[in-house]
């Protein structure tokens, strides 16, 4: 076996899916998808044909044409990381066909039952299939180096309704003999049933697949653009108000990258359960709805999902082991459309919290400094549970130092020449790199190329943003260790932005009373942007300010985003004399943990194993 992928039992013996076929029967009382997949080779193909699967349990595998069974091994053994993979025997076939159902544990999926919803009424299932967890819903190969077009007819409740990150084509009546094995006709076909067909005509990495079911509603906000969430016209609204500029950022992300070249651009608000703050689905971008933030300041996530459809999307990393060609490139953009769209300063304090986030990450990571690098060997890890901001801000700071070199104006050109070459294609860091020289003369004398991708840690000459505000929230940070507090003019005017950069820049412990203070005069546990919140209440934690214990076990209740998540457990259980809060963040994940998406309860699960 030649894997291609140390994430992935694809074989590069082995041909290439070009298009899969989906037909899904959702039953919602046993949480379960009864799913047939027929997948397409580009042409007929004999010998072992390996592909995908975790957590599903596989009925047959037959010939499409003839319906008689093939022959195929599923191993027995599970790798936790991996999954299983099945290996089918074909005959000069091109095409194959697998019936197979979900598990209560397809690490996809996240099953809400109607008391978990906004509406309380009707039950809901989304998707979320980055990194690796498309292989939990169906049997594929679970690579970004296998590229895929793909249709889908998902039989769901009439009272429901089901969106794809893929172009709908209709809602109609379910069809004797379309269901190709997933369920018997008359269980597809039954009273009170109908069926949402969709269509992805544009090759796309499997952890692109996506969808969502359950009682939705809409708003229009653009022509290219409907916010999506479930039919509470509160949420709706506060969506469609948030998000209001997104056709503007559009406009600027074509004016820089290019064509949009994925028709629309919907946004879908999801439980609160969701474990990411977006993922950049294409056509139909997920939402986390802590992005909410009443001040347009979650238009930023947007960007980011935004700029995806042309670094992440267009352009995708060939494994995990090259994260930042997708994340590095794609917080860029955004900063980019950001700069544009809402000033320099905006752009500005987004780079400020970035170089925080950065910093911290070399402190979570000094006993394996392997993944403060761009390029990483992930052989035997779990892309979940290393997962970082280093691809992004590390990433980021790398185009942005190549920016500064050549400057701006052909930076651009070189930007819009790489996204034209490489799309819809998968490729490696390697590549990037060949490109990168080919096309700027003498730049790997002018830049370390290989100290930036992979040495560890920060190179020198990356560089914190320059902008009076970001020295002004900085400074005043630097002050509070002196115990001065900021005055109410001094921050008359900050948003969430703000405070978050402030709270970021002070010393990680405090006295408790100093903590007490300055929520006192400025109420930032009661804070409704989460990313305030989280950082006071790791402040408080860290202090062991333990007044604020009851709001901590609120937030962790009540959100299931890992940006939230990961730092609050992790300040409670980390480091020495902390028997109380281990006990503590325990209890809580332990009455919390049914409401997490299951990638985030595995996240969670492996900072109370490191620390208990």
């Amino acid at each position: 076996m030649a894997p291609i992928d140390p994430h992935s039992y694809t074989d590069s013996t082995h041909p290439l899916t070009t298009h899969i076929a989906l037909t899904f029967y959702f039953d919602f009382p046993s949480s379960t998808i009864f799913t047939s997949t027929l997948i397409s080779l580009p042409a007929p193909y004999s010998g072992p044909f390996t592909l995908d699967t975790r957590s599903l349990s596989i009925t047959s595998v037959l010939d499409p044409t003839t319906r008689n069974p093939l022959p195929f091994t599923l191993v027995t053994a599970t790798d936790p990381i991996l999954g299983q993979s099945i290996t089918i025997t074909l005959s000069n076939q091109s095409q194959v066909v697998i019936l197979s159902k979900t598990t209560p544990s397809s690490s996809a999926l996240q099953w809400l039952s109607p008391p978990q919803t906004f509406n309380k009424s009707f039950p809901f299932v989304y998707t979320q299939c980055q990194s690796i967890h498309a292989r939990s819903i169906f049997p594929c190969q679970d690579t970004p180096a296998a590229r895929i077009m793909y249709t889908a007819k998902l039989n769901v409740p009439r009272y429901l309704s089901a969106v794809m990150a893929a172009k709908h084509v209709e809602r109609r009546d379910p069809v004797a003999g379309e269901s190709l094995g997933a369920c018997e006709d008359p269980v597809w076909c039954e009273e009170g049933r109908v069926v949402e067909e969709f269509v992805m005509e544009q090759p796309v990495p499997p952890y692109l697949f996506a969808f969502a079911v359950g009682e939705l509603g809409f708003r229009e906000v653009g022509p290219r653009t409907r916010v999506y969430s479930e039919a509470v016209p509160g949420v709706l609204d506060a969506a469609s108000r948030e998000f209001a500029g997104t056709e503007e950022m559009i406009r600027v992300g074509e004016r820089l990258f290019g064509p949009y070249e994925w028709e629309r651009f919907d946004l879908l608000v999801l439980p609160p359960s969701f474990p990411y703050g977006g993922m950049e689905n294409p056509r139909m971008v997920f939402l986390t709805p802590t992005v909410i933030k009443g001040d347009a300041t979650g238009a930023q996530v947007v960007a980011h999902e935004l700029a995806h459809s042309w670094t992440g999307n267009l352009i995708t990393n060939k494994t995990n082991d090259h994260f930042w060609l997708n994340e590095g490139f794609t917080t860029y953009a955004e900063r980019r459309i950001v700069e544009a769209v809402q000033g320099e300063d905006r752009a500005a304090l987004n780079i400020g919290i970035g170089w925080r986030g950065l910093v911290e990450e070399m402190e979570r990571f000094k006993d394996n400094m392997e993944f403060t690098k761009l390029k990483t060997n992930q052989e035997g890890v779990d892309p979940d549970n290393i997962y970082s901001q280093v691809p992004y801000e590390k990433g980021f700071q790398f185009l942005w130092r190549i920016e500064r070199q050549i400057g701006r104006p052909a930076f651009d050109v070189f930007l819009k020449k790489y996204i034209a070459t490489f799309k819809f294609q998968s490729i490696d860091t390697d590549m990037f790199i060949d490109f990168l020289k080919a096309n700027v003369t003498g730049i790997e004398d002018q830049i370390d190329l290989k100290l930036w991708v992979e040495g560890t840690g920060i190179p020198p000459d990356a560089m914190e943003p320059v902008s009076n505000i970001y020295s002004k929230i900085v400074s005043l940070a630097n002050e509070f260790k002196l115990g001065r507090m900021p005055k109410e003019d001094e921050v008359a005017d900050w948003h969430g932005q703000e405070w978050e950069l402030y709270l970021e820049n002070l010393p990680k412990s405090v006295e408790a009373s100093q903590v007490s203070a300055l929520d006192a005069r400025y109420r930032l546990s009661e804070s409704k942007d989460y990313e305030v919140k989280v950082a006071f209440l790791q402040l408080a934690i860290s202090s062991r300010c333990r007044d604020y214990y009851n709001e901590v076990e609120k937030t962790l209740k009540e959100v299931g985003r890992m940006k939230y998540l990961r730092p609050l457990y992790t300040a409670l259980v980390q480091g020495t004399g902390k028997e109380e809060e281990n006990i503590f963040a325990k209890r809580v994940f332990s009455e919390a943990c049914d409401c997490y998406h299951p990638i985030a309860r595995g996240v969670v699960e492996a900072i109370l194993a490191k620390y208990s």
